[in-house]
């Protein structure tokens, strides 16, 4: 009996090890600030498109999908990033706006994690493919 409590002991102690938890060590990207959409699904936005998207450092997450402008929240840890848009306004624009306005938003419902490099940010699945990639915007105050 002592045998089989020290194994059965021994196994849920292994086991609680093996879990994830948060790893309040891991440092998060910088991702504050606005982003210019340069790229969604591999394909180059339109020319002159307004899409951009704002990380704040409440968690909310804002910007414009190339027609309407959205809202929203994100989680952050290190390079893991979850967004999830919550709302939208509705205005009606020329064809090719709203085709890429419905890309960005279902590629930001596929975000996973993020990836860094100079003023670039490129958004990812959980298979580490790009889904959208963004360019820092400058604060010109």
């Amino acid at each position: 009996m002592i045998k089989q409590t020290l194994f059965l002991g021994t196994l849920l102690l292994g086991l609680s090890a093996c879990q994830t938890r948060p790893n309040p060590d891991v440092e998060d990207l910088a991702l504050m600030g606005n982003w210019h959409v340069e790229r969604i699904l591999d394909k180059a936005v339109l020319d002159y498109s307004p899409a951009q998207l704002s990380f704040a450092a409440d968690g909310s997450l804002a910007g414009n999908n190339s027609c309407n402008n959205f809202f929203g929240q994100y989680q952050q840890q290190g390079e893991r990033l979850t967004l999830a848009p919550a709302g939208t306004t509705m205005k009606a624009c020329v064809d090719a706006l709203m085709a890429q306005e419905t890309s960005l938003m279902q590629a930001m419902a596929l975000v996973a994690a993020a990836e860094l490099k100079g003023d670039k940010l490129a958004l990812l699945d959980a298979g580490g493919r790009p889904l959208l990639l963004l360019r820092q915007e400058q604060d010109n105050n």
